[in-house]
């Protein structure tokens, strides 16, 4: 099994998941994101996203962004076609597969602090990685410089992306060789953020393109770092996420001095999923700040991959 899921990876991962590429033209652009060497993206929609835009989109594009601390990253921007990038375990295969949503307040995305190198400990764990490039900006409760204000958005296009790559992974299962009842999510910042959505809005926010969409979006662990876009006016819990039995045991991670998402949206989470049954491991750090990924650092909020994998294995998912 673990040589047909790295033949998937290195020649035919199209085929494995059954869905097509991304189009000829989108690779060749010389600005828009490529995963590593070895790896391919697959396009999340088979016929083009849902309720795209008719207008034409900006190029996507990549910038090196420099940030103090060693947190700088590489900002993907104008992302119009969502793809997938799975990454095969290494070493000895496990049979789980943990889905990445990087953060970047639904206007870019992070894709290397908090997309691949996740996707590196994952993987290095014998986990199946799945990172996904979804839509921005705009596809999601954002804060806009124009206005001084935060939009939520008619049509949550992030949203849509994050419930059909769930679907497609699961749907697919056999073939990556993934147990389709241990499909977890982790997510960060903005992230983090769809992290909960995909716990708790279950009802497709799109009609169905093909029968992938008749399989549960839900996912069987969620893992959110340093949250954004739940803690609301008042520090209550944003109104439009109702938390609900169904949700899946959840792990949350956040520093006190995070200057961007505060920790009141990791505690507000927490009760509400607390409220309605449903198990959390929290960690609340008192330094740390924000978008720290996997990096190391003398903070010991960078020991929080080994918390993960211990309450992975007292799920029994490791």
């Amino acid at each position: 099994m673990r040589e047909r899921l790295r033949r998937c990876a290195l020649a035919g991962l199209v085929a494995c998941l059954g869905v097509t590429a991304a189009s000829a033209a989108e690779a060749a652009t010389p600005a828009a994101w490529t995963p590593p060497a070895g790896l391919a993206q697959v396009a999340l929609w088979p016929n083009g996203a849902p309720d795209a835009a008719q207008a034409a989109a900006p190029s996507e594009s990549v910038t090196a962004v420099s940030a103090p601390g060693g947190h700088g990253y590489l900002a993907v921007a104008n992302v119009s076609v969502p793809t997938l990038t799975i990454v095969p375990p290494k070493g000895v295969a496990t049979d789980a597969a943990i889905i990445v949503f990087p953060g970047g307040g639904f206007s870019i995305l992070a894709i290397d602090i908090e997309g691949t190198e996740i996707c590196d400990w994952v993987t290095s764990r014998g986990i199946t990685c799945v990172l996904v490039k979804y839509r921005v900006p705009g596809g999601n409760h954002y804060w806009n410089k124009d206005c001084n204000c935060h939009i939520t958005p008619p049509v949550p296009f992030a949203l849509q992306d994050a419930q059909r790559a769930i679907r497609l992974v699961r749907s697919r299962a056999g073939g990556l060789g993934v147990n389709p009842a241990k499909i977890g999510v982790i997510g960060f910042s903005a992230g983090g953020y769809l992290v909960a959505q995909t716990s708790n809005q279950l009802a497709p926010r799109y009609r169905a393109v093909d029968a992938v969409d008749q399989v549960s979006s839900r996912p069987d662990f969620a893992i959110a770092l340093y949250p954004g876009h739940l803690c609301r006016a008042g520090g209550t819990l944003d109104p439009g996420l109702t938390v609900t039995a169904e949700a899946p045991p959840t792990f949350l991670l956040q520093a006190w001095d995070d200057p961007v998402d505060k920790i009141c949206n990791s505690t507000v989470y927490a009760r509400a999923l607390d409220e309605a049954g449903v198990p959390a491991e929290v960690h609340l750090f008192a330094s740390g700040g924000h978008a720290f990924g996997v990096r190391p650092s003398a903070q010991p909020v960078s020991a929080w991959p080994a918390l993960v994998e211990q309450w992975l294995k007292g799920l029994k998912v490791l």
